[in-house]
This record gives structure tokens, sequence and C-alpha cells, in this order.
């Protein structure tokens, strides 16, 4: 069953460049086909993983303020740290 927490993670993951955005995708795909989703998230986790699973499409993409915005409706918050390279 995926939940909020899960989507958050994957968006994490994308965040800190662990997954691809066409990896991603994939995983969004997959889940609107196969997966079930938290019930009582429904609406938010469908709009969001439907959402993500068109980021590979030009005309949609995937901006900073997009993955700002699903966090925020999964009740999570971006932070950035910014270090000095060595």
């Amino acid at each position: 069953m995926i939940t909020r927490h899960d989507v958050a993670g994957k968006l994490a993951e994308h965040i800190r460049r662990r997954l691809t955005l066409d990896e991603l995708v994939a995983w969004a795909e997959q889940a609107m086909m196969d997966a079930e989703f938290d019930e009582k998230d429904l609406e938010v986790l469908t709009r969001v993983i439907g959402r993500l699973g068109l980021a590979d499409v030009r005309e949609f993409g995937l901006s900073w303020e997009d993955l700002e915005e699903f966090l925020a409706a999964l009740g999570y918050q971006a932070r950035v740290d910014i270090s000095r390279v060595a």
C-alpha cells in the first residue's frame, strides 16, 4: 500500500539525485497501474502520483516549485542546505 510517506520518500530520493527523473516517472506509472493507495489519502496520492507519471513530457516537466507543492500536499516541507565544497 502506498502512503503519503512513500511518495514523499520518492520525491526526496529524486531531489537528492538518488532517483533519476526517468526512474521516478516509471515508479509513478507503475504505481498508478498496480498499486493500492492509502484510502484516507486517495485523492492527494492519485493527484501527485498521476502528475509525476507525466513529468517526462515536455509540456509538464517537473520544477522545484512542483516538488515543493507536492511535498506540501503530502504534509512535508523541503529544506535546502548549502555547504562549501572543499
